[in-house]
């Protein structure tokens, strides 16, 4: 990709605007510990802003356990690009043990390593739930930062303590928070900061972006921007994204505007735009505010800005950049997606972490090494083996049999768990082979002998070392070094006996990995139906469920294809995404006998009927009935839908419907939900007041390939008695067999 002529913005550096508010209040020679770079923007004269930000909303979902005399958790705060922090309050919610010396007993807090307070203990209200807010310089926060929380515990004023004393405990509340008051900087407009402000990793909120769209936006520019939604959801991850759509410019947020240079919206002051441009603007609608255009004089043109954007942003600086040409090179292959693991060799375990370091932890009950697996929805094992993970590891060995012991799970559910044996050489070290995924039907958990993967989402194996003390006396267990334990980079996780096998349809693949639309991470395969005229509630399903394909597949929507229902004859060999309430039109007359579900609506969003037959029923994710019912619903509802698409063969339809437009994002707060995702199954999920209902109605078909000979065996496998009483018969008759070939030959030589 080449981009030129990118103008530059001359911009006057204000040194010290950044610390205006802390600098203010330094000491005579007191330097702040760190402080956020210095930009070239400048303070707004606007009212700040308070943000509450809870423990759990920045990873820390469970109580953050502190155990032993001297213990620390870590906690990640960033502090928005365009924002400064004025004031901070940390409101630690904290429980702790009566049995501590508490003039000895405390916590300690610290910011990137400055010790910045120490919140004492005392009997009256030891064993309760305390809360406690503590003032926070605004001079230790940067962009990221480290909240540091310390347990210093005693029990005795003895000179030996068991460090491993049940009586030496502090639990802190995920429920805690981190106040920030902030004020508005207005950035430069450069390119070159992109994809901030319109994405700042350092937030770790949901990303809520609004698209500005030409009031009746064609094929292209909604291709264009589903392109860009797709690769701003990749970026946000597990933050999640949100996109609204709007034909005006926002008065309280950035913004993306997509469209010719002819539909853009009125007050723009834009260069002269002779081809494909990308410019970062003011927003005039919002004075610290941003807006990235994308635009061009054709919708071809768009298209060429927004591939430009999402494949080479490190090419770009200055306020706008006039693409001149971009290669988005080859299609995909099938599941190449950059965020699934490749299942044809076996996968390092140093290949799934950032550093070699987070292989390794310190101290008797470390937090447990965790390692995240991406893998595709109908990965199928038609031999019923498992994952074979060689695992090798080290540990501090006892000198004797102890309780020292090594946990392996999948997600939160225990696969198997390993004692550590006594020393027998210098590094203690073991190497395990370990099934971990069942390869039965994923579809519901007890068909599986150990816990499965949830289908297609993001997968967790969980090491967890427990290292025991080696107490052999009074003050004889103290430790004077902290025992350590790692696991080898060199381990290996193996799926390169797996197949591509699913039975569709199977909604939980759609909820949870985008399949089998993420086949193809460039979406080449994929053409999602909107409406003729389509609301902008169509609009935000389209750009939220592209966001999410970008986030499952951590690569951008290049090849997606958008039509309307008039033209669904030119999609030929695609797998089809439906967007649209029951008035739209978007499921045409010719499907309906071969759709699951059929809303029908009154004019004001009212269900008049819906009746069908269930086969299987399930509520809340758990399994009610099997046979034949009839169900009746009324009142408004939003369906996701799953089928085979008529006149095809293994080629799927997912329909997003409701029976108003304002229902659909119905469906995208199920989506946005792990609770809700879970209950998301068969194909058909009804939505309705925050529930999830999920049943199979119609008939299923298969996706992928197994070997006549896999698919005998794997039937076989399912039936062990069958399976025995065949090999019975089958040795009975092979003994017949050769008996009478013997006695033929035997025949034989007497007639010689």
């Amino acid at each position: 990709m080449k981009l030129v002529r990118a103008n530059r913005v001359c911009l006057a550096v204000l040194a010290g605007s950044l610390l205006f508010c802390s600098l203010a209040t330094a000491q005579p020679g007191e330097a702040p510990a760190s402080q956020r770079p210095v930009l070239s923007a400048t303070p707004v004269e606007a009212a700040g802003s308070s943000t509450k930000l809870t423990f759990a909303s920045l990873g820390a979902y469970q109580p953050l356990h502190l155990r032993g005399p001297d213990d620390t958790r870590t906690i990640n705060v960033g502090v928005r690009l365009d924002r400064v922090v004025t004031a901070a309050t940390l409101r630690l919610r904290y429980t702790y043990s009566p049995a501590l010396v508490f003039s000895l007993s405390h916590l300690k807090v610290s910011i990137n390593g400055e010790a910045v307070a120490t919140v004492p203990f005392d009997a009256q209200h030891a064993g309760q739930l305390q809360t406690r807010d503590i003032a926070l310089d605004p001079r230790f926060l940067t962009d990221f930062n480290q909240l540091n929380v310390q347990l210093i515990a005693h029990y005795t004023l003895d000179h030996c303590e068991d460090p491993e004393s049940s009586a030496l405990w502090a639990d802190v509340s995920p429920t805690s928070e981190i106040l920030l008051d902030t004020v508005p900087l207005r950035l430069p407009s450069d390119l070159s900061l992109l994809p901030a402000p319109f994405f700042d990793r350092r937030d770790p909120e949901r990303l809520q972006l609004p698209f500005v769209l030409p009031a009746s936006p064609d094929n292209g520019t909604l291709e264009s921007a589903g392109v860009l939604a797709s690769w701003f959801g990749e970026l946000a991850d597990y933050r999640q994204a949100r996109f609204s759509t709007t034909t005006q410019l926002p008065t309280d947020s950035h913004a993306v505007v997509v469209g010719t240079v002819s539909q853009l919206p009125a007050g723009l002051t834009l260069p002269t735009v002779n081809g494909p441009m990308l410019i970062v603007a003011d927003n005039p609608a919002a004075a610290d505010k941003k807006l990235l255009i994308v635009t061009g004089r054709t919708d071809a043109e768009v298209k060429q800005a927004a591939d430009a954007l999402v494949l080479g942003k490190a090419a770009m600086s200055g306020t706008q950049a006039e693409v001149e040409q971009v290669d988005v090179g080859p299609a995909r292959k099938p599941y190449d997606a950059p965020r699934w693991l490749p299942i044809g060799k076996p996968i390092a375990f140093k290949q799934l972490v950032d550093d070699p370091s987070q292989l390794q932890v310190m101290g008797s009950r470390p937090d447990a090494i965790r390692l995240n697996l991406h893998v595709p929805a109908d990965l199928y094992s038609w031999s019923g083996q498992g994952v074979p993970i060689d695992l090798k590891y080290r540990y501090t060995a006892p000198t004797v049999q102890n309780n020292s012991a090594l946990s392996i799970s999948i997600n939160d559910q225990l696969v198997k768990s390993l004692r550590l044996p006594p020393a027998k050489s210098e590094d203690g070290q073991g190497q395990l082979r370990l099934p971990v995924l069942g390869g039965a039907d994923s579809r519901t958990a007890d068909l599986l002998d150990i816990p499965a993967f949830r289908v297609g989402s993001s997968n967790q194996l969980q090491l967890k070392f427990s290292l025991d003390s080696q107490k052999t006396g009074l003050c004889q267990g103290v430790a004077q070094n902290p025992v350590r334990a790692a696991v080898d980079p060199d381990s290996t996780v193996d799926f390169s006996h797996f197949v591509h096998y699913a039975r569709m349809p199977n909604l939980a693949y759609f909820a949870n990995s985008g399949f089998p639309f993420t086949r193809y991470a460039d979406l080449s395969e994929t053409a999602v139906v909107v409406p003729a005229h389509p609301a902008p509630q169509d609009l935000e399903a389209l750009l939220t469920v592209l966001g999410h394909m970008g986030q499952w597949t951590g690569f951008p929507a290049l090849r997606v294809q958008v039509v309307r229902p008039g033209q669904l004859q030119q999609v030929q060999g695609k797998d089809l995404l439906v967007i649209g309430d029951s008035a739209s039109a978007v499921l045409p007359a010719a499907w309906r006998g071969v759709l699951p579900l059929t809303i029908a609506a009154d004019s004001n969003g009212q269900v008049t009927r819906t009746a069908f037959s269930v086969k299987e029923y399930w509520r809340h994710g758990v399994h009610v009935s099997e046979g034949s019912a009839r169900l009746g619903e009324s009142g408004p509802i939003a369906a996701l839908l799953g089928f085979e698409l008529p006149g095809s063969k293994g080629r799927s339809v997912v329909a997003m419907t409701a029976t108003s437009a304002a229902r659909l994002p119905d469906l995208l707060d199920a989506l946005d939900k792990s609770d809700l995702v879970a209950q998301l199954q068969g194909d058909v999920a009804l939505v309705r007041g925050g529930r999830v209902e999920s049943m199979r109605v119609g008939e299923t078909y298969v996706v992928g390939y197994v070997p006549w000979y896999a698919q005998v065996w794997g039937r076989a496998i399912r039936h062990p008695i069958l399976l025995g009483v065949l090999g019975a018969i089958g040795g009975l008759l092979l003994a017949i067999a050769a008996f009478t070939a013997l006695q033929e030959l035997s025949a034989r030589r007497r007639g010689i």
